[in-house]
């Protein structure tokens, strides 16, 4: 029976950009959520832009066959949404037939929009992306596939392809953004001593305090007004966003749960050469894949899903206004790895500083612009 309209989610990756790739979609009714259809194959090898525009490829196509007329389409890949809405050029020859394809298909529905989500809201097609990568590393995709993936050019691990993307560029001119500026906790003795610090709470040093002042007057500077002050329930985050908000006109201090640190398990308090002595094994699953939890502990993938949450109902609640966010290191890296469209490595790769600033706009439309990572200008006499 043909449907009216349909929702499509689409991913693809590639371990090497260019290696071994595949891609994933998923076609759902928007009103039920209930999955319609999925598609997914490995491609040989490609780059992350050849697997993602596939997998868009294979959503239209299924979405023709179940008869729908009006589709949206979901991706996670900023340079796909931005070419096929025609706000970005296609300069690299390997993706104009994969572009062109894509194209045709839209001009068989009556509608077609196009929007961006972040990764943790695409978890389906990701993980038949990912089941399809698996199948490429292991010789199952043609040979020929894998010579039409050469022709397009590697880009960076981010998915942001700087010769698409004009000099000037600016998201969303006309719109106002929500602003969120994230705010890492003052300095508290296991950041000291480098001790994994999840769920125990642990309140701010001397020095902790006085970031945390240092941070207020800098949150001050940056943000004229501030229409709230959300931090995780901890109180070395709830002591920063107090004094926080002591400097930005005393908006009330509002706890969400979601934003609270990785539950570390068995390594709370321990030095990474403790975890490294005693669960050597266990960390170095860990550190490969952020779908696994140290033991008795909580996934980065469960992380970003709840802080995930906590920022749909930030942009939602506040639009066109600024939040403060006081958190800890995993839920900033993983809100500022999803903004920039980073790959897992991003997690392990960028550096937190106690009492550092990141600050980020959020679009209607979902787009995204990274203003600042990691500002610690104002902590230089603390």
């Amino acid at each position: 029976m043909a449907v009216r309209a349909v929702v499509i989610e689409a991913d693809g990756g590639s371990r090497g950009n260019p290696g071994p790739a595949g891609y994933g979609a998923v076609v759902r009714d928007p009103e039920t959520g209930e999955v319609l259809a999925e598609r997914s194959e490995a491609i040989g090898t490609a780059t992350n832009n050849v697997a993602e525009y596939r997998g868009l490829i294979a959503g239209l196509e299924a979405a023709a066959e179940l008869g729908a007329a009006e589709v949206e389409a979901r991706m996670d890949s900023k340079l796909v949404v931005e070419q096929m809405c025609g706000r970005w050029q296609i300069k690299h020859p390997g993706l104009r037939p994969l572009a062109a394809q894509a194209a045709g298909l839209v001009s068989r529905f009556a509608a077609v929009r196009f929007t961006w989500v972040p990764r943790e809201r695409n978890r389906h097609a990701d993980a038949l992306a990912n089941a399809a990568m698996d199948a490429a590393a292991s010789g199952a995709a043609p040979a020929a596939a894998a010579a039409e993936a050469r022709e397009a050019t590697v880009v960076r691990a981010t998915g942001t392809d700087p010769a698409t993307t004009p000099a000037s560029w600016e998201p969303r001119p006309t719109e106002e953004a929500t602003r969120l500026i994230l705010v890492r906790h003052g300095e508290t003795e296991r950041t000291v001593q480098k001790r994994y610090s999840g769920r125990g709470d642990v309140p701010l040093t001397g020095r902790g305090r006085a970031q945390a002042r240092a941070t207020a007057a800098r949150v001050a500077a940056l943000a004229p007004s501030v229409a709230a002050v959300v931090s995780s329930p901890l109180s070395r985050c709830t002591a920063t966003a107090e004094a926080v908000a002591a400097q930005v006109g005393n908006p009330p201090v509002r706890t969400d749960d979601d934003l609270i640190e990785c539950d570390f398990g068995v390594w709370e308090g321990r030095t990474f050469a403790e975890v490294r002595e005693g669960w050597a094994a266990e960390l170095d699953a860990w550190l490969a894949s952020t779908r696994v939890a140290p033991p008795r502990g909580e996934s980065f993938v469960t992380v970003a899903e709840r802080t995930g949450r906590a920022v749909d109902r930030l942009r939602s609640a506040y639009p066109g206004e600024t939040v403060v966010v006081v958190s800890h290191v995993s839920p900033i890296k993983l809100v500022l790895r999803d903004a920039l469209a980073a790959g897992d490595a991003f997690l392990h790769r960028l550096y937190l500083d106690t009492a550092g600033i990141s600050v980020l706009d959020l679009y209607p439309d979902g787009g995204v612009a990274v203003r600042s990572v990691n500002d610690t200008s104002h902590l230089a006499d603390v």
